[in-house]
């Protein structure tokens, strides 16, 4: 006899760094789901720490038959990629039937090929390292490159962002009329930005970027009319915000009316804070897929900065996911 409780029940977990977002994910999930079915919790998932560092991820409840959704962002520190293959490894032992990785931000991204003699492919090998701990498959948003999806063997449900920033970029073109322009920050973006373009009817300015080094900008150079444009640059990635903040700088130099950004991932690492607040930049406009820093020092610099939740958009996808649904028509660009 098959046992109906196990026979269609699905459970989300969350790891330490990215609860803050699973708990708004099943708030999300809540509102949706229809009033007969069950409320969704969030699973109980501990980790234990040893006074040494290490770390044991453990259910306090049965996840036999289960489809687990464990979600967890792998921004730094390393730690938070442990504890996700941890907590994978824990629930295919435990008899889960299915376990999905939900990786709102996929660290290691930017290391998708060998742009140097001699250099590691990162996200070969943590696309690696999720398969071998038992990934049956994965929910990612906005990869930093397209091509990682082929990195894995295993079915890479890929969301966007695009679909909750493109309202708020609407009534920014409404306000804007003619004047609007969306940029690329470097030539890689190219691509990104021109889908965006588009979808919403306006021209596109690319900046041409050279480097000194890593982090470090050298000069940029913008391709396109920038003279009275209210600016718009739509980036995947905020690290140190060097490349932002000097493309935002040089269009205000040469004659741009105003200079926003959106990007889904907020990694702002190192001096990324001090130097938006001191930019020509007027707001910037990131997800929750990676939290603010709480940081007091960083709170302070915080006043450009507007966040856009994909709590509802993650919530619906794992729903569609979970019921074999596409969701390839959630998606506009």
């Amino acid at each position: 006899m098959i046992n109906d409780v196990h026979k269609h029940r699905m459970v989300l977990f969350s790891c330490e760094a990215t609860r803050y977002f699973a708990e708004k994910v099943v708030v999300a999930m809540n509102k949706m789901k229809r009033p007969d079915e069950p409320e969704v919790t969030l699973g109980s998932l501990e980790i234990s720490h040893f006074s040494d560092g290490e770390f044991q991820p453990s259910f306090s409840e049965s996840v036999r038959g289960v489809t687990c959704f464990i979600l967890q962002s792998t921004f730094p520190p390393t730690d938070n990629l442990m504890q996700l293959l941890l907590a994978i490894d824990a629930a295919k032992r435990a008899s889960a039937n299915k376990v999905i990785a939900v990786i709102p931000y996929f660290g290691w991204a930017r290391q998708d090929r060998k742009d140097k003699p001699r250099v590691s492919i990162g996200a070969k090998l943590v696309a690696n390292m999720l398969k071998t701990a038992g990934t049956d498959s994965l929910m990612v948003c906005d990869l930093h490159a397209d091509q990682i999806q082929g990195f894995f063997d295993l079915p890479v449900n890929h969301l966007y962002a695009s679909n909750d920033f493109l309202g708020i970029l609407k009534k920014l073109q409404r306000q804007s009329k003619d004047r609007f322009t969306l940029a690329a920050p470097d030539m890689g973006g190219a691509k990104r930005v021109n889908a965006y373009a588009k979808y919403l009817h306006c021209p596109v300015v690319i900046c041409h970027k050279t480097r000194a080094r890593a982090n470090v900008v050298e000069r940029i150079q913008p391709i396109g009319e920038v003279e009275g444009r209210d600016i718009v640059i739509i980036d995947d990635i905020i690290d140190t915000a060097g490349t932002l903040t000097a493309a935002a700088n040089e269009l205000v130099k040469r004659g741009a009316n105003s200079v926003r950004a959106f990007a889904t991932h907020a990694v702002l690492s190192g001096p990324a804070y001090e130097r938006i607040d001191a930019s020509a930049l007027t707001e910037v406009y990131v997800t929750d897929t990676i939290p603010l820093s709480d940081d007091p020092e960083k709170v302070k610099l915080q006043g450009k900065f507007r966040v856009v939740s994909l709590a509802e958009t993650f919530a619906r996808m794992i729903l569609k996911v979970y019921n074999y649904e596409p969701i390839s028509d959630e998606f506009p660009l």
